[in-house]
């Protein structure tokens, strides 16, 4: 089945261009485009998409109380168990924007000016639950950030993570993809996959951003801890 996409962009250049990208690809189906955050929450509700590309300054509402608003969805919503996957497009590589689009929920963040085949690729990351970030935002984000970040509540671990476990989750964090890291660790891309989900598990995360983010708070990214101090 083709993945479907509604894009949400105030400029109508960027979503005729997105539109046209995305549907030449024969997997990809392009549902709507629309102007503003509310247009997008409108049409998630009505056409219940499997993902949403999302700019962040919009009107009436921006696209991080979108990604906001649809990840915190309570149980009792009639579309609760439906939330689409969120990739955040925009022009603004403010470390502010990111930090807040990532921890919000977004499971992934491109500038405009990156490439076709990075915004095609970045759809079908999300659409299978990965994520797709520019490596240089996401190392340089989350080493810069992870400090201010770390002097708050700590994400805790529900058990500590395996040595496998943290060659894995470092190597994400140095904005390596699935496939690099099983070649970096000399073992297969299901292996890697399987690793990612129970340290996902055992974080209570909701992507492979928010591991890469607990990552570098904990200072495992550099070697400081063992993967075991976060536990309650």
């Amino acid at each position: 089945m083709a993945i479907s996409v509604v894009i949400a962009d105030d400029q109508e250049m960027v979503r005729m261009g997105f539109r046209m990208i995305l549907e030449s690809q024969p997997d990809i189906k392009v549902l709507a485009d629309v102007v503003d955050g509310a247009a997008a929450l409108s049409a998630v509700e009505r056409l219940r998409p499997d993902v949403l590309l999302l700019d962040i300054r919009m009107p009436k509402v921006d696209g991080l109380e979108v990604t906001r608003r649809l990840a915190e969805r309570s149980p009792g919503h009639p579309d609760h168990e439906h939330k689409p996957r969120i990739v955040i497009v925009t022009t603004f590589d403010l470390d502010a924007y990111v930090h807040a689009a990532l921890h919000g929920g977004a499971s992934g963040f491109l500038l405009k000016d990156a490439s076709p085949a990075m915004l095609v690729e970045a759809v079908r990351a999300a659409a299978v639950g990965d994520a797709l970030v520019s490596p240089a935002i996401t190392v340089r984000l989350l080493r810069e950030l992870a400090p201010a970040a770390a002097g708050g509540a700590a994400r805790s671990l529900t058990e500590p993570l395996t040595d496998r476990e943290q060659d894995v989750v470092r190597a994400l964090a140095r904005g390596r993809t699935n496939a690099e890291i099983a070649a970096e660790l000399y073992v297969s891309l299901s292996t890697v996959k399987t690793h990612l989900a129970n340290v996902q598990a055992k974080l209570d995360a909701r992507n492979r951003v928010e591991i890469a983010a607990w990552v570098w708070e904990s200072g495992l990214a550099t070697g400081a801890t063992g993967g075991g101090p976060a536990l309650p």
